[in-house]
């Protein structure tokens, strides 16, 4: 079955950095929001780049990128996916990030985990021209990457704030 992506982009004029998943979990797709499971380590580790207290509730999650100039989406709009499996992707149709790029001061484009980065390559890249840096996913089905490990890669996009 062909599922569209129901959450809106988070961004506005002011961020600075733009990250992008590849698609919802069911999850978040239940929530209505961005890295909705609770073992995903996103809002960990973009608390603790940051500095930031770990959000609790999505109201504190969109304060936190808001206050640290972060937009938040993903590179899929729709595909075909069993469950919350990334490998499962099958006929993914991309987002369009033009708004995003075209009306806010993007200053760097990062993608969470491999299979996104895949996409955006793939989707994105070739529109827009606009490379992307890979970070190592947040999902807890990369258990090969410790908690301290994924804040030392992510650490990168302090630069970028």
């Amino acid at each position: 079955m062909h599922i569209k992506h129901p959450i809106p982009p988070f961004w506005n004029k002011n961020s600075r950095i733009l990250i992008l998943g590849s698609f919802p979990s069911v999850k978040s797709r239940e929530t209505m929001f961005f890295y909705g499971h609770a073992q995903n380590r996103f809002w960990k580790v973009i608390s603790l780049v940051t500095g930031c207290d770990v959000p609790k509730t999505i109201d504190s999650k969109k304060e936190l990128l808001q206050s640290n100039c972060i937009a938040l989406w993903d590179v899929i709009a729709s595909c075909e996916i069993t469950g919350s499996s990334d490998a499962s992707i099958k006929n993914p149709i991309p987002n369009d990030i033009g708004t995003i790029i075209n009306q806010a001061d993007i200053r760097q484009i990062f993608v969470n985990g491999k299979t996104a980065a895949a996409l955006y390559d793939k989707h994105i890249l070739p529109r827009y021209k606009r490379n992307a840096i890979a970070l190592p996913s947040t999902s807890p089905a990369n258990a090969a990457w410790s908690l301290e490990r994924l804040i030392k890669e992510w650490n990168i996009i302090k630069e970028y704030l």
